[in-house]
């Protein structure tokens, strides 16, 4: 297995920890893309992945359907998408994406949550470099050779692809996100879900201690409601796979 599947493959069950937060944070990102590219997800490719993201998380429609109304009305949160970077305890890298509406409290909380686990944040671009900013689509494609659909895909840009029997999940540079996503919809294929990822370039282990404070750090920032991804290089337990 490649290093983006197996890393992500490890902090699958760490991601979006409770539900109520998944939901307040897809929430966030459909406004965005409401806000961005228009209601109509036939229009709106961002908003069609995001959908598809909400299907596979198990969001109920309603909640879908208030989200895109929320984004219209005139007096609609007006949210913006920040990164922040910094180092954690012990060295360890991390990039923090953000969905805000008020930017000098994230970055407020965000500090606070750095400098009380014993981290620093730092300036935009000290980590980004050690983190490689990728796409992930998983799909059905039913019926398809999965030796011949990966060679096509490989023209598209896809470094990374895994036939499972769920399904396929690609991984590319997030320059290729949208030849990908409209290669699989001009295909008919199914798309489960479809994201960015950031994939850290080399990871530190560490031992039981150091994790925990490390990981007591991850656990502040993804409480935070305006957090929408938390990316570090410490490298995974086997036992969180």
């Amino acid at each position: 297995m490649g290093r983006a599947f197996e890393y992500r493959k490890a902090r699958k069950m760490k991601r979006w920890g409770h539900m109520a937060r998944t939901f307040t944070k897809i929430g966030k990102e459909i406004e965005i893309a409401v806000k961005a590219g228009g209601p109509d997800p036939s229009g709106n490719t961002r908003l069609r992945i995001l959908i598809q993201n909400a299907k596979a998380e198990n969001m109920p429609k309603e909640n879908v359907e208030r989200a895109i109304k929320r984004a219209t009305e005139k007096d609609a949160s007006d949210y913006k998408e920040m990164i922040y970077e910094g180092y954690g305890p012990h060295g360890v890298a991390f990039l923090v994406e953000t969905a805000t509406d008020n930017t000098n409290r994230t970055v407020a909380n965000v500090r606070m949550y750095f400098n009380k686990c014993g981290g620093t944040l730092g300036n935009s671009g000290s980590v980004a470099f050690m983190f490689e900013h990728k796409c992930t689509f998983k799909f059905k494609a039913e019926g398809a050779d999965p030796e011949e659909l990966e060679l096509e895909m490989i023209d598209l840009g896809v470094d990374e692809f895994y036939a499972e029997e769920d399904g396929i999940t690609v991984y590319a540079p997030y320059e290729s996100f949208g030849a990908v996503q409209k290669w699989l919809e001009d295909k008919g294929f199914e798309i489960v879900s479809g994201e960015s990822v950031r994939i850290p370039a080399d990871t530190k282990e560490l031992d039981a201690e150091a994790r925990e404070s490390v990981e007591k750090l991850v656990e502040k920032l993804e409480e935070d409601d305006d957090v929408v991804n938390v990316y570090h290089n410490m490298k995974e337990e086997e036992s969180e796979e």
